[in-house]
């Protein structure tokens, strides 16, 4: 006897018994747990009692049709994959019902190979739904860091216990790494979760404002400071007095700033321009900067009292490729966002797909993830990573070999499974298909433990 792999529930309505036979053998000899009933008004009630699964329904039934019934449906649940049958001449009908939020559609007759194929996929695509769910849930009932630093990898928990420990701590605190990895993101965090979070959070693109425009910004000035200026500025960094001054490309502030910067750092005062006056402040700094600074102070370009000044604490934001065993989940988090924002579907994520996003470089880091997640959501599930050609762009294909990449995917599909079942190794086995001991040699290889994908309480 052939063991299937079990697949999960499918509520299955038709009012012809031998078409519910059929698909009830079918459907269960796929490995699916098929509930068959001959009326929307019978199914109705499964799903009034939250039915976990997908729905298949014929579309012309008496009383209620299938149309009314997947109305109904979408109310309940509106990620609820809905898949309609149509008769000959129909197919009209099912494709305007496809642009009303059902998955999918199959034409009677329908080949055996055809249901399970439609079924499964619409099982994959709910799997998808319910497994960003309760991430959202995990991390919302967390409350203590974004979204964005999802992840279970060594570098990316580095971080996330970098800012616990010194969050609520007075230190200045230097952030460096490459484009796009979050620096930002490390910074609001860093500030939520102090007990300055009450307070402002003040961004500032030192490499984004005209070095006329600087000083007046950052320091405020009085009435009648500049020809024509008749009121008072409060200038960012009194404004963030009781908050967090982040100043992101700090590499970027012009040397004469960077003495002034030095002496609000050494005071914690500052005078707004054409005032005498001392205003003490309550400040934390947090800088960012994607440049060697030690670099730039040779160059003669930063001054060295000021590197030492802000980094009291320096965190480093390690670059994609260097946790790429959360790639999959960060995307499908950004897809599944995208999607919502765009009012699309979610497209089902295949293997290969999954694959080329591992193998990619990602010099963008985690924003061009996140740009080719919206790119496949609004290219209808077509190739993410399909972009111009960038003439400077580096790819580290090189770098890694072919068995580092398969070892990188490996790993990755060990996590997927484990976090979809919740750390139950047995349902992982069925998932992942290899023996005990091999999913346990393969968890020590990688230093994967159980209980970390293991619901706390």
């Amino acid at each position: 006897m052939v063991d299937y792999e079990y697949k999960g529930p499918v509520l299955f309505i038709d009012d012809e018994m031998h078409i519910r036979l059929s698909a009830k053998q079918t459907l269960e000899l796929a490995g699916f747990d098929a509930v068959c009933l001959e009326s929307a008004e019978d199914g109705l009630k499964q799903i009034e009692q939250g039915w976990p699964g997908i729905v298949i329904t014929d579309i012309k039934m008496p009383n209620m049709d299938g149309l009314a019934f997947m109305e109904q449906v979408q109310k309940i649940d509106k990620d609820l994959p809905v898949i309609l049958i149509t008769g000959h001449g129909d197919v009209t009908m099912a494709v305007q019902a496809m642009r009303d939020g059902a998955y999918d559609f199959i034409e009677k007759p329908f080949p055996s190979d055809l249901l399970i194929d439609v079924a499964s996929r619409a099982m994959e695509r709910l799997t998808l739904i319910k497994e960003n769910r309760k991430l959202r849930e995990k991390l919302k009932k967390q409350g203590e860091l974004p979204t964005g630093l999802m992840g279970k990898s060594k570098p990316i928990d580095h971080v996330r216990n970098q800012i616990r420990n010194i969050a609520d701590a007075q230190a200045d605190v230097l952030i460096a790494g490459e484009t796009g990895t979050g620096k930002e993101l490390v910074a609001r965090c860093l500030h939520d979760g102090s007990s300055r979070h009450n307070g402002h959070f003040v961004a500032v693109n030192c490499g984004a404002m005209p070095e006329n425009l600087f000083e007046s910004e950052l320091f405020g000035y009085e009435p009648g400071t500049f020809p024509g200026n008749n009121s008072r500025r409060i200038g960012k960094i009194e404004y963030s007095s009781g908050g967090t001054l982040f100043l992101d490309e700090i590499e970027s502030l012009p040397l004469t700033l960077q003495v002034k910067l030095l002496r609000v750092l050494q005071e914690r005062s500052i005078e707004r321009l054409g005032s005498n006056q001392v205003l003490p402040l309550n400040l934390r700094i947090v800088a960012a900067t994607k440049a060697d600074l030690l670099d730039e102070i040779e160059k003669g370009t930063f001054r060295e009292d000021l590197y030492y000044r802000l980094s009291v604490v320096t965190i480093h934001t390690p670059p994609l490729r260097s946790w790429k065993e959360d790639i999959p989940t960060l995307f499908l988090h950004f897809a599944t966002e995208a999607a919502e924002r765009f009012k699309r579907d979610l497209p089902d994520i295949r293997a290969p797909q999954t694959e080329a996003l591992i193998a990619h470089d990602w010099p963008g880091n985690v924003r061009e993830l996140k740009n080719a997640a919206e790119r496949f959501i609004l290219g209808a599930g077509q190739n993410p990573l399909h972009t111009e050609p960038v003439a400077h762009k580096k790819t580290d294909l090189n770098d890694e070999s072919l068995p580092q990449r398969l070892e990188t995917y490996e790993k990755s599909l060990i996590i997927q499974a484990l976090e979809q079942t919740h750390g139950c190794i047995k349902d992982a086995l069925d998932i992942l298909k290899v023996p005990r001991k091999t999913l346990s040699d393969k968890m020590k290889k990688y230093d994967i433990e159980r209980t970390d994908y293991t619901p706390k309480g």
